[in-house]
């Protein structure tokens, strides 16, 4: 019940079924993920009033992944992208958050096997990936 509750997972449950339905045949779904997740870049910067916040710059990114799978060549990309969400609403683990959070203006520590593999192979979490 917490997790209905909680207006991200509701966000990335309602992003998964509209990108579901989309290789269902049913072809708003895309566009109308795209629209949410836009929603969702203005609702977080809303909240943190700055565009390199961290849930803003993974929803960006995402959003970016999203308008890639517009071009028909691209649209098996949708695939890993609903793969990803899908891993994000059943058990918190979100790839693209973690991949994020390797990107040098999101951490300070150095490069090394050891981070990137503690990075994406540590338990999933409800709340920010940074915390990794």
């Amino acid at each position: 019940m917490d997790r209905i509750m909680n207006k991200v997972w509701v966000y990335w449950f309602i992003t998964d079924i509209l990108l579901i339905l989309d290789v269902s045949g049913w072809h708003y779904g895309l566009p109308l993920a795209t629209a949410l997740t836009v929603i969702q870049i203005i609702h977080f910067y809303a909240e943190s009033k700055s565009i390199s916040a961290f849930p803003v710059q993974v929803r960006i990114a995402y959003t970016l992944l999203l308008l890639v799978a517009f071009w028909a060549p691209m649209y098996w990309v949708l695939y890993f992208v609903i793969l990803g969400t899908t891993a994000m609403v059943l058990f918190d683990y979100c790839f693209l958050a973690r991949f994020m959070s390797l990107m040098p203006w999101n951490h300070n520590e150095r490069y090394s096997v050891s981070m990137v593999f503690r990075t994406f192979f540590s338990k999933p979490i409800s709340g920010s990936v940074q915390k990794i």
